[in-house]
């Protein structure tokens, strides 16, 4: 296997792992580990889709890293802004 397909396999196993979590109620979708494990898989698999030039992915990756960066960073529902 290449790098590119070390990377992505990472990346692509830790959505999984967050996503199998989450579907066993064993993590919701909104902790801290579960939005981490998103970022982090997001991310390796659109490093991955970079190197091998797959533009609809990176893209694609690029903007689950983003949308989980947000969820992780935005104010808790009963916070006052």
């Amino acid at each position: 296997m290449t790098l590119s397909d070390w990377i992505g396999t990472i990346g692509v196993t830790l959505l999984l792992i967050a996503f199998a979590l989450n579907i066993s109620k064993k993590m919701s979708a909104t902790s801290k580990p579960y939005l981490i494990l998103n970022i982090l898989g997001a991310g390796l698999a659109g490093v991955s889709s970079y190197m091998i030039h797959f533009w609809p992915f990176v893209v694609l990756e690029s903007v689950w890293v983003i949308a989980t960066l947000l969820a992780l960073f935005k104010p808790a529902a009963d916070e006052k802004v």
